[in-house]
């Protein structure tokens, strides 16, 4: 999981995340609108980085724990969230140390991408989650690979890397892209369901200076794709 070593750029990452029109207004509004209301409920924070999701989940009212594969990131999150945070370091290609039948909800935000094995780490978190529990994904969304790679295949499984800028410091980072098919093959294997699959717009709240020229007259964009999943049976 560590082909993406967020060690070597996570202040600058969570620095960017604060306050970014694609993760604080676009990817977190939507997950936690998917996400409802969770006062009083488990929920794990799969891949939780510096904890910003997690900080909204706790003031919301859940019981929230939180891991990720970067130490870095869970220092940014404790920091963030106090010693008493429920956090830990954990790769999600390994089996996971919770108990079953743990969580209400498993939140999994911009994470899966990172895998080429989906299937293993889902099982995990259906392993982990109450039978009436939910698990909320959001991943790149396939679209985008073919978009910004012209003439590469859409239908395969493929691992490519970005060059990007977080906070003035460059950084790489290294996906698996997979068609939408390979996802849902993937999510019905590990026995999940689809309840709700959502290509949502960025808040309304975000500020007019953070909106590229060429997204001011839309209310939405591709970027996420979103997933809501019930285990089977």
């Amino acid at each position: 999981m560590k082909e993406t070593n967020y060690d070597h750029f996570a202040a600058a990452y969570s620095t960017e995340n604060q306050g970014s029109l694609l993760n604080a207004y676009y990817e977190r509004p939507a997950m936690l609108e998917l996400a409802g209301g969770v006062e009083g409920h488990q929920v794990l924070d799969a891949g939780c980085g510096s904890g910003p999701l997690m900080e909204e989940l706790r003031n919301r009212g859940a019981n929230v724990v939180g891991f990720d594969a970067s130490a870095a990131m869970i220092d940014l999150a404790r920091s963030r969230l106090g010693s008493a945070a429920d956090l830990s370091v954990a790769d999600l290609s390994r089996p996971l140390s919770y108990s079953d039948d743990s969580f209400d909800e498993v939140m999994a935000s911009l994470v899966l991408h990172y895998l080429k094995d989906w299937v293993a780490p889902l099982r995990e978190f259906r392993r982990v989650l109450r039978p009436d529990g939910r698990l909320i994904v959001s991943v790149n969304h396939p679209i985008l690979y073919p978009w910004t790679r012209p003439g590469q295949d859409y239908f395969k499984l493929t691992r490519y890397s970005d060059e990007l800028t977080f906070d003035g410091q460059s950084a790489k980072l290294t996906y698996w892209h997979r068609p939408l098919h390979m996802m849902t093959d993937a999510f019905s294997e590990a026995g999940f369901r689809i309840e709700v699959l959502s290509e949502p717009g960025y808040s309304p709240e975000a500020p007019a200076e953070i909106i590229p020229p060429q997204f001011k007259d839309r209310t939405a964009f591709l970027s996420f794709i979103f997933f809501v999943l019930r285990p089977e049976g």
